[in-house]
């Protein structure tokens, strides 16, 4: 047996790309997922889907900017299944642009998708997690966590951002109440990131760049499947993933 099978996995921006891919991953090899995002009509589609292939699916429609609602995510999966053992806080959002554009209400966005939306799950999951005396958080950052791009300062800061939160994690909560932490860096996947962005130039750049190299979400769920895979002594806390073409 895997150490993927029963356990039981939330899993925010689960509707589409990387959040649909690992849901489908993960459920097939045995986990229960609790599916959040906040388009209902794909969250029911993607639960029907995993049911159709054997799985075990629940969803809620769920905003991460709201404590509450991943407060209500976190419940129902206790309700369903009684414990948490892996929370996969997906959900992002990356409208790009440069600051002379001063596109404050989409900084202002990023900030409380990438990085509050991040907390958020934090402050919904580890209350079960310590009383459990296990469990696991991953945390998507990017390859925008490790390297700064022209046009992306904002989005960069909000990834850096998630592998300092990442790691105070590992540090505060692993030695103690054995909670893994692991940070997921992804390069260039073909994704709904790029519809985000409202600059012409900078998404046609993003666009040109996908089209040149992008690999699948699945790829992604490959990496956090083989992160929970591991025992529970022993902790994956990064993996950069990049297409083999990607040069930087």
């Amino acid at each position: 047996m895997s150490n993927v099978e029963n356990k039981t996995v939330i899993i925010t921006g689960a509707s589409s790309g990387m959040g649909k891919a690992t849901a489908l991953k993960l459920a097939t090899n045995g986990a229960n997922v609790v599916l959040g995002a906040r388009r209902e009509n794909l969250l029911q589609n993607l639960v029907s889907e995993i049911e159709e292939k054997g799985g075990n699916a629940v969803y809620r429609v769920t905003d991460v900017t709201n404590p509450t609602d991943l407060e209500k995510l976190a419940e129902l999966a206790i309700e369903k299944f009684d414990k948490i053992d892996v929370l996969v806080n997906n959900a992002g959002v990356m409208p790009l642009s440069k600051l002379n554009k001063r596109k404050i209400d989409e900084w202002n966005m990023m900030i409380d998708v990438n990085i509050k939306g991040v907390l958020n799950g934090i402050y919904a999951v580890l209350p079960y997690m310590r009383e459990q005396k296990q469990g696991h958080i991953i945390n998507m950052a990017s390859i925008a966590g490790h390297i700064v791009f022209q046009g992306s300062a904002v989005y960069c800061a909000t990834k850096t951002a998630v592998r300092a939160i990442s790691e105070g994690l590992r540090m505060e909560e692993s030695p103690e109440s054995n909670i893994r932490s692991t940070i997921i860096s992804p390069g260039s996947i073909l994704t709904e990131l790029s519809s985000h962005i409202t600059d012409s130039e900078q998404k046609q750049a993003i666009d040109q760049i996908e089209s040149q190299v992008g690999i699948d979400p699945e790829n992604i769920a490959e990496a956090i499947y083989y992160a929970i895979n591991q025992p529970e002594d022993v902790g994956v806390n990064e993996i950069l993933v990049r297409p083999t073409k990607q040069e930087l």
